[in-house]
């Protein structure tokens, strides 16, 4: 039987005046890689400046994930009701303020609070994927269209992060900090303004009333439970009181998922969990949040260490670090690009399980291959196009599995989970790099014992991911023919 609404090559699909948009979000979203990959080749250098040991730079990006897991949530259901415009350029300028704080900051301390503060650029992705799905749902293949705007942005984000993480590496050597921090504020505050005159507001808004109560539950068990790992953080996991804080928090959740099961309009719709081709996206987020947020900075750190005094690490010099991270980038453009052609041969349900288990024999390959710079490279090449793919296919999977209006909140949550996932790895790897397997301190270079948990913990989880996709139904995350059909 003829079904001329189901699309057969969505390679054929065009954006039309959906193009607008795309084209002024990809400017968003190299604003979003510079701000994700210019610090990145100066860890080290940033520990040094504040006098603190490698391992406490786990603790920016732990302090910018939890506050974002805690944004996430708020915005992208705001952005359901009254416009994912509004919330985009509200988080723009929290973005732009904390940025311009950050080389400001006369120690490690405050220095963290504004990191974490510019975590708010983190609920950039699913508000503009929500946006463009709002806005490409009128031309019947929305699943189709969402995909292919979420490779050219995840595409545009990695060049950002190639460019400043070539750029970083070289331009902190020459400016030095603070005043190399300046560079990312200005893209912040430029960004500001093309959202402002370039993107226009998502033509469906469905009102109602915010869900206070919830989101202040959702805070409280989160902040109980990251508190818990800043506990273990500092006093060890010998410490009694670090798990109790922990096991605290995450019991806290139960009222939350009781209050929210009793409302209309949930700030977060827990049963979305319940749903058979999303909670394995979820899930998927959250093991994948491990790698792709939590092993970045050990990934710095281990190439800057230097081989002749600690017996392992590259001894890299940041610029060499730079383009490291630079290739790493690279492949995950090369992911994100690829997405949409891959999907016109295999079901998108198999493109995610094909890229969680790129990740996953990139991160175990190094166990056996890390001793020099190009074994590191080309784990890295392989993880890298796994975790590109994934990062464009998650939150367009989301939209297109989620009901019409919980588009911006499956989104935001994909990338909330994720961000839980990184930060509470970021807690765990911070623990094992900063003890030798005998429980005595590493001191300022990370412990070798906590790299190979790194790299265990990241391909482990990978796989966990990739057979949890396994249980989505096969048409999942496509645009289906119309049920008369």
């Amino acid at each position: 039987m003829s079904t001329p609404t189901q699309i057969t090559d969505p390679g054929r699909v065009r954006f039309g005046t959906l193009g607008a948009v795309v084209g002024f979000l990809v400017f968003v979203e190299l604003t979003s890689g510079v701000i994700q990959g210019f610090y990145t080749p100066m860890l080290t250098d940033i520990a040094r400046y504040f006098g603190v040991p490698d391992a406490d730079v786990n603790w920016l990006e732990g302090g910018q994930m939890m506050a974002a897991a805690l944004i996430i949530p708020a915005f992208a259901k705001l952005g359901d009701m009254i416009g994912h415009r509004k919330m985009l350029l509200i988080s723009t300028a929290v973005t732009a303020l904390a940025s311009i704080a950050m080389p400001l900051a006369g120690n490690f301390w405050l220095f963290l609070v504004a990191w974490s503060l510019q975590g708010f650029y983190i609920v950039w992705l699913p508000l503009e994927t929500a946006l463009i799905y709002s806005r490409a749902r009128s031309t019947g293949h929305p699943a189709a269209l969402t995909r292919r705007a979420a490779g050219l942005l995840v595409g545009a984000l990695e060049t950002g992060v190639i460019v400043a993480a070539l750029a970083g590496g070289q331009l902190v050597g020459v400016l030095g900090l603070p005043s190399v921090l300046w560079i990312p504020a200005i893209a912040v505050i430029a960004c500001f303004f093309i959202i402002w005159f370039g993107v226009k507001e998502s033509p469906e808004l469905h009102g109602g009333r915010f869900d206070t109560v919830g989101l202040i539950l959702v805070a409280i068990a989160l902040l109980g439970f990251t508190g818990g790992l800043f506990l273990l953080r500092v006093y060890g996991p010998g410490s009694l009181l670090a798990w109790v804080v922990t096991l605290v928090g995450l019991v806290l959740m139960w009222p939350f998922i009781a209050w929210e099961l009793r409302q209309d309009d949930p700030v977060v719709d827990v049963r979305m969990f319940t749903n058979p081709a999303l909670w394995p996206v979820f899930l998927t987020a959250g093991l994948f949040g491990v790698s792709v947020l939590g092993a970045q900075a050990p990934l710095s750190t281990f190439a800057r260490t230097d081989p002749t005094i600690y017996h392992y690490g590259l001894g890299a010099s940041s610029g060499m670090t730079s383009i490291l991270i630079g290739v790493y980038v690279l492949m995950l453009a090369v992911g994100a690009l690829l997405l949409p052609l891959v999907t016109k041969v295999v079901a998108p349900r198999v493109a995610l399980i094909g890229a969680s288990a790129m990740v996953a024999v990139g991160y175990l390959l190094f166990l056996p291959f890390h001793a020099s710079f190009v074994e590191t490279l080309l784990n890295m090449v392989i993880a890298g196009i796994g975790s590109g793919a994934l990062v464009a296919a998650l939150p367009a999977a989301a939209a297109a599995a989620a009901p019409p209006t919980q588009t911006g909140v499956a989104t935001g949550l994909t990338n909330s989970v994720k961000t839980v996932g990184g930060a509470v790895a970021s807690a765990v790897f911070g623990i094992a790099l900063a003890t030798h397997p005998d429980g005595t301190a590493a001191g300022t270079a990370g412990s070798f014992s906590g790299y190979l948990t790194v790299w265990t913990v990241c391909g482990l989880t990978a796989l966990a991911a990739a057979i949890a996709l396994a249980f989505v139904p096969k048409t999942a995350f496509s645009d289906q023919p119309s049920s008369a059909e």
